[in-house]
């Protein structure tokens, strides 16, 4: 079987503009993929379409070789999970009851919790280092503490595999936007060990350096209908880096021995 989340000829127009060129791409469980690209080239966009949250005006996305919109949503939600760029909260909900919420797609028709899921929800606020904000109000949140609050959420969602074994998607729009560097670089960690568990895992990043080191794959939007498609390693060269953000861009090695890059 064919595991794959595929997109094919996918473009999304709003009126008369282009918000997401056409665009083909394969995504595989066990791989961390990063969507790149310059502002407004369609990345989040294009991960809204993969979680089907948006309809694409052309194109189709499959999963599993089946069409997105033939997988039923209490299906999809045991299997799928997103971390949206902005996620505003208009209740007073408290951290741990919205990393909970990620636990709710397992609750079944009776909605009632399993006994596990108490436990789910304290093990995800941990891999995030959001424990002691447990009972703090969201709202009452920096803008690094919320994101890792909804990484938490997403990660309690998937926690589990679904009962038919089916692979897990974690999608992630901009997860490391509002973070410090340490709890940056923990959470690509935290994402590529899920992708090495086979997890498949998408997260649109801005910061090349962070894809070039966590990322197995890259999907690069040019913004201009480019797209550009394989590994971290083989894509990621300052010639194309130049070409797509037009940027003076050099490549060192770090001490690990791993590139990265300089800019301007």
């Amino acid at each position: 079987m064919n595991l794959s989340l595929e997109c094919t000829g996918v473009s999304v127009r709003m009126a008369d503009k282009t918000l997401l060129a056409p665009t083909t791409a394969a995504f595989r469980p066990g791989r961390f993929a990063a969507i790149l690209g310059p502002n407004g080239a369609g990345k989040s966009t294009l991960l809204s379409v993969l979680a089907g949250q948006r309809a694409p005006t052309y194109g189709e996305v499959r999963l599993d070789r089946r069409p997105l919109a033939d997988h039923a949503l209490a299906a999809l939600a045991l299997r799928r999970a997103l971390m949206p760029q902005e996620s505003a909260v208009a209740f007073d909900f408290t951290a741990a009851e919205i990393v909970a919420l990620g636990r709710y797609p397992h609750r079944g028709q009776r909605g009632v919790p399993a006994q596990d899921d108490e436990a789910i929800v304290a093990a995800a606020m941990a891999l995030t280092d959001v424990s002691a904000l447990a009972d703090r109000v969201l709202n009452s949140l920096s803008g690094g503490e919320k994101a890792r609050v909804h990484l938490a959420r997403a990660l309690a969602q998937l926690w589990t595999p679904p009962p038919d074994g089916s692979v897990r998607w974690l999608l992630l729009d901009e997860p490391t936007a509002a973070l410090d560097l340490a709890h940056q670089h923990a959470a690509m960690r935290l994402l590529r060990e899920r992708s090495r568990e086979g997890m498949g895992v998408i997260a649109v990043l801005h910061d090349l350096n962070l894809a070039r080191r966590y990322a197995d794959n890259v999907l690069i939007l040019d913004g201009k209908g480019g797209v550009f498609h394989g590994a971290a390693s083989e894509l990621l060269e300052p010639p194309l880096i130049q070409q797509i953000w037009r940027m003076p861009c050099q490549q060192v090695e770090s001490a690990d021995g791993t590139p990265q890059f300089i800019f301007g």
